[in-house]
């Protein structure tokens, strides 16, 4: 079975030379840089093939590090990457956007403006058009947002977009939920999936963290194996990457064989155009 994780972060030191975003260094998951060497180690170890890199929000708008990783390694990494969007003439980057060694598409979070703008306004914009051409997937932090989502994946049927933690609440257990029929509604679009990534953070019980398994049946039931994408934001959660792996495929009873290969990683890597044979 092959898996491939739908997120994780690396980073570098902040450096003069290559600084983070100023005032954002409380949101690293960890005090030290984490690289893709070090990644490589933990994915051998848990038996993980593949995982999309996603830059993280502290380094900014760059995507140095996870392109070099992906170029390097194109069997194991694969890229969401981040681009600026405050300014009508990055378009002409989205055309060639998916060129770029290892990057598949875009990651979106939503913690400035003119980011969150894209989500709450109906006026027509430049993004998503120029995203739909060019066939870029999207992945959205979309906590707080989700009932802009439907709207927008019903005017831009084109757009495949993958909402990530499964839009959940900054909170732990049952109030982490909070908006789950909201996100359960979105399954009637066809262009939106879901990432189970992170969960083990929004839990106050130990591995196997067995409060969250019936809210990920109610998920798994709504979107089916092909639009859920198993994931883990490695570096922020309070298990091992092993255990992570094992919560789905040896804790969720009500997967079937082939409905872990779906959500292990064929889903994921079909919805973004990861080949399986690289």
């Amino acid at each position: 079975m092959l898996i491939a994780d739908a997120q994780v972060h690396i980073w570098a030191a902040d450096t003069p030379a290559r600084p983070w975003v100023p005032g954002h260094a409380h949101r690293a998951h960890r005090t030290t840089p984490f690289s893709k060497d070090d990644l490589l180690k933990e994915m051998d170890a848990a038996g993980v093939a593949r995982v999309v890199l996603v830059p993280p929000s502290w380094e900014g708008d760059r995507n140095d590090l996870v392109l070099a990783a992906a170029s390097r390694h194109p069997d194991r990494f694969a890229i969401m990457g981040r681009l600026p969007i405050d300014r009508p003439e990055h378009a002409a980057r989205l055309a060639e956007w998916r060129r770029q060694p290892g990057m598949l598409g875009i990651r979106l979070t939503f913690r400035q403006g003119h980011e969150a703008r894209l989500l709450t306004e109906e006026a027509p914009d430049w993004f998503w058009p120029a995203v739909e051409r060019a066939g870029i997937p999207i992945m959205m932090a979309a906590t707080g947002l989700l009932p802009h989502v439907g709207p927008l994946a019903e005017r831009h049927p084109g757009v495949r977009l993958a909402i990530c933690h499964l839009g959940l609440v900054r909170a732990k257990d049952d109030a982490a939920f909070a908006d789950l029929p909201i996100l359960l509604a979105l399954a009637k679009y066809p262009n939106v999936a879901v990432k189970a990534s992170a969960l083990p953070r929004f839990s106050s019980e130990a591995y196997p963290y067995p409060r969250l398994h019936g809210y990920i049946r109610q998920v798994f039931d709504a979107f089916g194996p092909r639009r859920v994408f198993w994931g883990t934001d490695m570096t922020g959660i309070p298990c091992s990457y092993r255990q992570a792996v094992t919560m789905f495929t040896e804790e969720l009873r009500f997967l079937s064989t082939a409905d872990q290969e779906w959500v292990m990683g064929r889903a994921l890597c079909e919805w973004l155009g990861w080949p399986l044979s690289i």
